[in-house]
């Protein structure tokens, strides 16, 4: 089952399913109105909704087209927003940047921090950047949406608790993240509003791409056109999303609809862009541009400036985007007076 938000001049918008080939949708809304509401009650509604999913994808229900710009995010506000860090590789190579610390890199418990949530972006939201001295980068990540989650929760419960998955941008602005971290608070003003792909899956719809507790897809991102990396999420995961769960909920509850991201997909490899077709590549700037400094001396690849397209999407032997696609362009902003 797929699913998806819908902008309806509300804050938390309009739930609707969408067909597997992502052409069509039909409203949920005589089941839940907005996928917070479905999350509340998920047993009880979950199966009405597949019920419906199933007479959309027969043709039972004809629906209506589906564009993914008249997307939000799947949660356009949520309760909770956790990003992680799954893969060693990603810390491995940023821990170089400024503002890092040898220490912040764990092998034993994963990272976390507490993103802003109350206005997460769509698809096809812009990406505002104010002047060109704040090194704009995407990370391309896997996220999941849970359902509640107690205080000290065991990897059963964490596992029980699953219910999308989607594909998001965390965009990061680099040249704030080291005055973030030497406050000692984490970040805040390095991280401006995360954006999601159109549409969130259900593991079973999934099926065997979702397997030990990690999406075991390519997750392709291009800038401009031009390929610059397709990691595979599955590959070099060090923590999981049970680990992530398991760690999130140490010394807290977690609602539903807490979303949790797997940190930025990176797998080992010592390319440098540009990369051929069957490359690896990168799924954030700092990633090359650390690759670049460590092979040439120096960075080579920019930072995103006004103007850029980022498209983010995971495809599955060449069938259509399992997510839909994050497809953002760089807009210049005025800086507020």
């Amino acid at each position: 089952m797929k699913l998806a938000t819908l902008r309806n001049g509300r804050p938390d918008g309009q739930l609707v399913i969408v067909s597997n080939d992502l052409s069509r949708f039909v409203s949920a809304g005589r089941i839940a109105p907005t996928l917070q509401a479905a999350l509340d009650g998920w047993d009880a509604l979950a199966p009405g909704l597949s019920a419906l999913a199933a007479q959309l994808e027969v043709g039972d229900i004809a629906g209506q087209v589906f564009e993914a710009k008249l997307a939000h995010a799947p949660l356009p506000r949520a309760f909770q927003w956790i990003d992680g860090s799954g893969y060693m590789s990603h810390l491995e190579r940023v821990r170089s940047l400024k503002g890092s610390k040898d220490a912040e890199l764990q092998s034993v418990r994963p990272l976390l921090y507490q993103g802003a949530s109350d206005s997460l972006s769509g698809p096809t939201d812009p990406l505002p950047i104010y002047g060109d001295d704040l090194a704009l980068d995407f990370e391309a990540e896997v996220a999941i949406i849970i359902g509640a989650v107690p205080m000290r929760a065991t990897r059963e419960q964490a596992s029980a608790a699953i219910r999308l998955v989607t594909l998001i941008n965390d965009v990061s602005l680099r040249r704030l993240v080291a005055d973030d971290l030497q406050n000692g608070f984490g970040f805040f003003h390095s991280k401006p509003s995360t954006a999601f792909a159109p549409v969130a899956v259900t593991l079973d719809s999934l099926g065997e791409r979702w397997r030990n507790n990690r999406l075991h897809l390519p997750v392709r991102v291009e800038v401009n056109g031009t390929l610059y990396g397709q990691p595979n999420a599955g590959v070099g995961v060090h923590f999981d999303f049970l680990d992530l769960i398991v760690e999130a909920a140490r010394t807290r509850n977690l609602a539903a609809g807490t979303i949790i991201g797997g940190g930025t997909i990176s797998n080992a490899h010592d390319e440098t862009l540009p990369i051929k077709s069957n490359g690896i590549g990168f799924a954030c700037i700092a990633e090359a541009r650390t690759a670049e400094k460590a092979k040439f001396g120096g960075a080579r690849t920019p930072f995103l400036k006004a103007g850029d397209e980022v498209r983010i999407f995971a495809v599955d032997n060449g069938s259509a985007p399992v997510f839909g696609s994050i497809a953002q362009r760089v807009e210049a902003g005025n800086i507020p007076v």
